[in-house]
């Protein structure tokens, strides 16, 4: 244990993720079956948000000071709408602002008032039926919203398409957007799964995740890029191996990001949903810990190596790793003084590189001396001057 922490640490490429990405695509692909599968089958439990309906609210103690247990709500509601159910009963908050939600499907006037009375006579909630309330949400609301958020989906693609291709490459961007909606569906999947109800603050939670899942599969790419420098000149390692070697120097940074970011999301789950028992934060918690979760795992085991397929396309990567594969069997056959010249040859190579652009960086930054009016009428007369 104490070994896979110290290679953890040193980052040093010990762990071959790049080289193991068919496993890793393998298991990627039967969890996609998966969640696909559940939202083609299963489909989702959309709330009335969404669907459209009625909500009715009470207060959760009753006139005794006892509490109001779900499973009452529901047999009263059961008895006053026969061969209806409601979609959800929760127990919402605590304390004196604890209340009862009752999500249903769309009811008449009448059918409201009736039920109304029931939960007054049968449950006897403080405040009376006074204290009993009632809203009704359009379905078209809910697809309004589910349409803004749809279009707010596809320009956040664009502009983070846009952006990546510009700082990076077109293959970065590609490899980045295959581990996004690799993420949107888990995600969505896993909902699916589950059952919990799909609610516009399930909506805002996918939305954020996007950007962490982005934001760690670019540090990645930023590590890439600097091993990958100069690449093509050289013979130590193919891209795939360099590729790897940055995904091993930023796995414990990964790592730690993902842990720090998922307590408070945890601590959000247990406090938000267990304590106050508050259904709006079990709903976005839920998404963000799935989210994350999953988008640090494919920053990891998807991005960089669907990069690396994408790059290893190219036929002059694909040249490049033939003259290391032959300069590793010359240096096998030769001895290490010969793989010892090789790798001085590299590094000189590299450095070269560097010091060049490191030299085209400070000549840039350094202004030019403009001339002078009285120096452009300045003849040279061969004269020292005093």
């Amino acid at each position: 244990m104490g070994n896979v922490f110290t290679r953890l640490y040193v980052g040093n490429g010990a762990f071959d993720i790049v080289g193991k990405r068919t496993r890793w695509y393998i298991v990627s692909g039967i969890i996609l079956l998966v969640c696909i599968g559940s939202m083609v089958f299963r489909q989702f439990n959309l709330g009335i948000d969404f669907e459209g309906g009625t909500k009715i609210s009470m207060p959760s103690v009753a006139e005794s000071s006892q509490a109001i247990s779900t499973s009452a709500v529901e047999d009263s509601y059961a008895k006053a709408l026969p061969g209806k159910k409601p979609n959800a009963v929760q127990a919402v908050g605590t304390g004196a602002s604890a209340t009862i939600q009752i999500k249903s499907p769309a009811l008449s006037i009448q059918e409201v008032a009736t039920l109304k009375t029931a939960l007054a006579n049968d449950t006897k909630p403080k405040g009376g039926q006074g204290a009993i309330s009632d809203s009704a949400v359009s379905a078209s609301w809910g697809g309004e919203i589910s349409w803004k958020a749809l279009w707010a989906l596809f320009w956040f693609f664009v502009a983070v398409t846009l952006f990546l291709a510009f700082y990076f490459e077109w293959r970065m961007a590609v490899a980045a957007l295959i581990a996004v909606f690799h993420d949107v569906i888990i995600t969505a999947g896993v909902y699916s799964l589950i059952g919990f109800e799909v609610t516009p603050a399930t909506v805002i939670g996918l939305l954020t995740i996007l950007g962490f899942s982005l934001y760690d599969t670019v540090v990645v790419f930023d590590k890439v890029k600097e091993n990958t420098r100069g690449l093509l000149g050289l013979t130590r390692r193919t891209y795939a191996e360099a590729a790897n070697l940055a995904l091993n120097q930023t796995l414990m940074r990964s790592i730690n990001t993902s842990l720090i970011a998922l307590l408070p999301v945890i601590g959000l789950l247990v406090v938000g949903v267990g304590i106050l028992g508050v259904g709006t934060l079990q709903d976005l918690a839920l998404v963000q810990l799935v989210g994350m979760f999953v988008g640090a795992m494919s920053s990891i085991f998807i991005a960089t190596p669907a990069l690396v397929d994408l790059k290893m396309r190219d036929p002059k990567y694909i040249a490049q790793a033939k003259r290391v594969a032959a300069r590793r069997a010359k240096t096998a056959s030769s001895g290490a003084v010969v793989a010892e010249d090789i790798e001085s040859a590299d590094d000189e190579a590299l450095a070269a590189d560097l010091r060049k652009e490191e030299a085209l960086a400070a000549a840039a930054s350094v202004p030019h001396r403009t001339a002078k009016a009285s120096d452009s009428r300045r003849r040279p007369t061969g004269k020292r001057q005093r």
